[in-house]
């Protein structure tokens, strides 16, 4: 462990990081480098397209360093914390890329937040300032921080991004950069120190704050351009939110480290994604599940192809085999393929999208290229290819750890080991096949049942569109088996017909839910996830008496 210019302590090996710096899999290099490189070399080069707007290397450049130059101003140094809550704006790295001049440490916080949670991730991070989009989907983000500043000491500084008002309280965005004094000469920020304070998703709880660092964020958006034969000059789609490692790292800092254009899409609706990578020829986008569902709904009932589109990664909610098979019959010119990874450890695996690994891509999680695996029982004993435990990481991609340490020692084993809480196995074709989280198992009497496997059996049903499944408490058993379930549209779907697909496919009556739920939809993060823990609430309230 070391104390970070943060006043965090975070995980460290000193012979682990020389050893990937001497490797090249650490470029000890920041994003506000890559930018300033990028803006001298070829200021004109498009690298996010928002809202139909080209932004160049040069503007974002020019914005970042008077952003950067503000801050300064008003006392920001190295270690402290300035949070932002917006949707998918190329203001974003403009408020990144500065951060990273100073040294300062960016909370991204994703725009589904409300009080509970925004107040949380702002005492808990320390900020000392945040950029909030003024409204955004009918919600008054500014009213929301003027009713939590009174509890959040910290919190010196609110601004506007695109208000309505840009001398309102602290201002907007575009006020503090044009009053913006000189850039200072400012100290060197190693790529070591905490550039990134992210909350996770919270889907068995309440968020932990992860820690990466400049070097350790960067890694896997690297190795997947590699990996997936991204090259500079594609134009990729980011739907997925900036305030999510997913978006933050392809939307805001590949175009500078990769040389790609983004397209950043506010909020995601499949058919004018459909029509963003016919016009701006897109080859490559990542999300989660529904996204590709959504994306393949509306090509086959428009008689879209999509050719430009080659690449299509889907992960962060449960994939359904079937769902990869369907690209290749909607969208033949493109491969799809499930991806494992976290807020903790980006990308995992990277997906099979060789001619020939179909059956790979849709039946496993992707191959591990980056990291070390293992996986371990309850005991933490490791275990052989094909037996299932706790799947445990190690990498150059890795987080920190949390900013509690008591997090980070629940988290981590004697050999710097991360102990994901998923379930799962590693095939002898290096492949990790994803079952389930730890609290995702059903403990039905004694017998573990993974709601992974159950999921996947209700998803072969033509009329259910999507599944999860859960615990719910038991008299006798302690758990049993609950299913909510979303019909497809224009389907009507029962019980007893669900049951009848489980009888066909031969599987131990244990793992039969023993109450469907029929709903519209699935409380989920912003990336997508289904939150469990919500589900898992309220069957439980469901089955308290009623008087």
């Amino acid at each position: 462990m070391r104390q970070d210019i943060s006043g965090w302590n975070v995980k460290w090996s000193e012979e682990r990081a020389a050893q990937w710096v001497r490797e090249g899999k650490w470029l000890n290099r920041t994003l506000a480098d890559a930018a300033g490189e990028a803006a001298a070399r070829e200021p004109g080069r498009v690298t996010q397209v928002c809202g139909g707007r080209d932004v160049t290397a040069g503007e974002v450049w020019a914005g970042a360093t008077r952003l950067a130059a503000a801050l300064w101003a008003r006392g920001f140094r190295a270690g402290d914390v300035i949070a932002f809550q917006m949707p998918n704006w190329h203001e974003a790295a403009f408020i990144d890329i500065a951060a990273c001049l100073l040294g300062v440490v960016v909370c991204p916080i994703v725009t589904i937040y409300r009080d509970t949670e925004v107040e949380l991730i702002l005492s808990d991070s320390r900020a000392k300032g945040i950029f909030v989009a003024e409204r955004f989907r009918g919600f008054d983000f500014t009213a929301m921080l003027a009713r939590l500043r009174p509890a959040l000491p910290a919190l010196a500084h609110v601004w506007t991004v695109r208000g309505s008002d840009p001398d309102a309280a602290d201002g907007d965005l575009r006020t503090l950069m044009a009053g913006a004094p000189a850039l200072p000469s400012l100290p060197a920020v190693s790529p070591n120190t905490v550039k990134l304070v992210l909350y996770t998703s919270g889907t068995t709880g309440r968020p932990k704050a992860v820690l990466h660092s400049h070097n350790s964020l960067i890694r896997a958006t690297l190795m997947c351009a590699r990996h997936w034969g991204i090259a500079p000059g594609d134009t990729t789609l980011m739907p997925s939110p900036v305030t999510h490692v997913t978006g933050f790292s392809h939307g805001l800092e590949m175009p500078f480290f990769g040389g790609t254009r983004c397209v950043l899409m506010e909020k995601w609706n499949a058919a004018e994604a459909a029509d963003i990578i016919e016009r701006e020829q897109v080859s490559f986008t990542i999300g989660a599940t529904p996204f590709l569902q959504e994306l393949m709904d509306v090509a086959e009932a428009s008689g879209r192809t999509l050719p430009s589109l080659r690449l299509f990664p889907c992960g962060g909610a449960a994939v359904a085999p079937e769902i990869i098979y369907r690209v290749a019959r909607v969208l033949p010119h493109c491969r799809s393929f499930r991806v494992y990874g976290s807020s903790e450890a980006p990308m995992i695996t990277f997906g099979f999208c060789a001619p020939g690994q179909e059956r790979l891509a849709a039946e496993t999680d992707g191959e591990i290229v980056d990291y070390e695996v293992r996986v371990v029982d309850l005991d933490g004993r490791p275990l052989g290819l094909g037996q299932e435990g706790e799947i445990c990481a190690r990498g150059p991609a890795l987080f920190l750890g949390y900013a509690d340490p008591a997090h980070s020692a629940e988290a981590f084993d004697a050999d710097g080991f991360f102990r994901t809480g998923d379930i799962g196995y590693v095939t002898a074709d290096r492949a990790v096949v994803f079952t389930g989280r730890i609290k995702d198992l059903i403990n039905r009497g004694g017998e573990k049942i993974s709601a992974k496997e159950v999921e996947d059996l209700l998803h072969q049903h033509p009329a259910v569109m999507n599944a999860a499944v859960v615990a719910m408490p038991h008299a006798r058993l302690g758990e049993t088996v609950c299913a909510y379930v979303i019909p497809k549209p224009g389907s009507i779907v029962t019980a007893d017909d669900i049951t009848t697909l489980l009888d066909a496919a031969g599987v131990a009556r244990q793992k039969y839910p023993e109450w469907f739920i029929f709903v519209d939809d699935f409380p989920k993060t912003a990336s997508g996830k289904v939150k469990k823990d919500l589900l898992r609430a309220d069957v439980r309230e469901r089955l308290k008496p009623t008087r």
